[in-house]
């Protein structure tokens, strides 16, 4: 089976770069590529003539969402009521328990990965809110998520996150960490069993990773232990740090280490490790501002940092600076972190911080983080058949329509889409040669049905957060609206 995309501009890729195609065509067979340029004039089964669109490698997300939405009522509380986010102490010791479940849950995971795919991703490695759970992923949740994800036709990376410790506020209002040593090594089991499973899966769209959580929910002990079965087993690791003054905190006053000397001494800069966020580094301003060797340390040990822009942004952190990251030779990849899992709304918005945090135009430019979003993260997954388009790569490829008159005239095809649109522009995707979304429709996915349970679902999530809060206040207390309801009218008596 031989089919041809054919669009006004191809992102193909020559000689190790991106190269822009004018009216191009992207041909593939079976899983792989068999043509990229002008005017293919072999034969083709079927032909996709997408017009006034851009083709580009598919998206590559290694923080995304698989999750209903916390953002829209966790980035913006005051302080005072910012402890009702978190574990009261007391919830901890007595009363914790899963907010959703089991099916609840799959069908959380089913609700996200559609999202994940409308909006262009076609290879992703998944990240939840814990907050939810009674500790953390179990290897059921993930086995059920890997199976949803083959049945859309998605590219994962997947494992279920484990942690020996939960961020908690204790009764004197302070933030800690409460810990279970316990849960920590039963979720480390569960992580080499669906190591297992995803082998004896043999579905090239299915891979296992390690998923720890937060650096300073994790003990030491599990910090070696995950990285002895990462070298075991050649699998990747992505573990949340180097993203909170909090953690720096926690850690020194435990260990007496910066969070990279902890990843030093457990083990983990010696394996494949990619790092969310990478926020709180020497050279951050909060750090003091100068650069003394964490940047180096980084680039040393061949970690990949998946940058969050859009996510950062809205809790008020940046990257400081994507251009210093990068010219010190560290892999950037991208990830969504929250909702919109819009990767194009993300890549704007770290373009545009960094001009603000640099005072200079070009401080990011649109190809750096585009190539951040595709070769970027082909890199951090040792993947060299993926985030291009060119003869013999993985045929993984979306669509994007620049055709609508909101989109306004076009100039570069690549800023235009950034600074003028957003991911919801995604028309097709393709991954490993099979149609994921065709006219921006999913086949055999009720969407509207999924709407509706998850706006049932968000609404039993917001309703759960009393029960963890240390003052028990009702959501309407935790999250009230920007402007006050009207109360409805009186009804009025009836005229003769």
């Amino acid at each position: 089976m031989r089919t041809k995309f054919s669009a006004a501009f191809v992102l193909g890729h020559k000689d190790g770069h991106h190269v822009l195609i004018r009216d191009g065509d992207v041909v593939y067979e079976g899983t792989r590529i068999v043509y990229v340029g002008h005017g293919y004039e072999g034969p083709a089964d079927e032909h996709y003539d997408l017009g006034r669109s851009l083709i580009t490698p598919g998206l590559i997300d290694l923080d995304a969402l698989t999750d209903i939405d916390h953002l829209l009522i966790d980035s913006w509380a005051s302080p005072d009521r910012a402890t009702g986010l978190q574990w009261s102490e007391d919830y901890f010791r007595s009363r914790r328990a899963d907010v959703f479940t089991a099916e609840e849950r799959q069908t959380i995971r089913k609700y996200a990965l559609v999202q994940l795919a409308l909006h262009g991703i076609t290879t992703y490695m998944p990240i939840a809110s814990e907050i939810h759970s009674a500790w953390a992923e179990s290897f059921a949740e993930l086995a059920g998520m890997a199976e949803t994800s083959r049945e859309l036709g998605l590219r994962g990376y997947l494992g279920p996150a484990f942690r020996s410790g939960v961020n908690i506020v204790r009764a004197d209002g302070q933030r800690d960490v409460a810990f279970d040593e316990s849960q920590g090594r039963a979720g480390l089991a569960d992580a080499v069993r669906f190591l297992d499973y995803a082998e004896d899966l043999a579905d090239p769209l299915i891979t296992g990773v390690l998923l720890p959580c937060r650096i300073e929910t994790l003990t030491a002990e599990l910090l070696r232990a995950t990285a002895e079965i990462a070298r075991e087993r050649h699998a990747l690791v992505r573990l949340h740090c180097l993203q909170g003054a909090l953690e720096r905190e926690l850690l020194q006053r435990w260990h007496g280490l910066t969070p990279l000397q902890l990843l030093q001494k457990t083990g983990l800069l010696d394996v494949r490790l990619l790092i969310p966020h990478g926020i709180f580094v020497d050279r951050n301003p909060a750090l003091g501002g100068m650069d003394a060797g964490d940047l180096q340390t980084l680039a040393d040990a061949n970690i990949s940092i998946v940058h969050c822009p859009l996510t950062s942004f809205r809790y008020g952190m940046a990257l400081d600076s994507f251009a210093a990251f990068r010219a010190a030779g560290i892999n950037l990849c991208l990830g969504t972190d929250s909702f919109p899992p819009d990767l194009i709304r993300g890549m704007d918005t770290g373009v545009h911080l960094a001009k603000l945090l640099e005072r200079r135009p070009d401080a990011a430019p649109a190809e750096h983080y585009f190539e951040a979003a595709t070769l970027g993260g082909a890199r951090a997954m040792d993947r060299p058949d993926l985030g291009r388009l060119e003869e013999g790569a993985q045929a993984d490829l979306v669509a994007f329509a620049l055709d609508d008159f909101r989109d306004g005239v076009l100039d570069d095809p690549i800023r235009t889409l950034l600074l003028n649109g957003t991911a919801r522009q995604a028309t097709h995707s393709v991954v490993a040669g099979r149609i994921v979304m065709r006219d921006g429709d999913i086949p055999g996915i009720d969407i509207p049905g999924l709407k509706v349970e998850a706006q049932r679902l968000f609404a039993k999530m917001r309703e759960a957060y009393s029960e963890r809060d240390s003052e028990r206040r009702s959501p309407d207390q935790l999250f009230p609206p920007t402007f006050p309801y009207a109360s409805a009218p009186a009804p009025s008596a009836s005229k003769p």
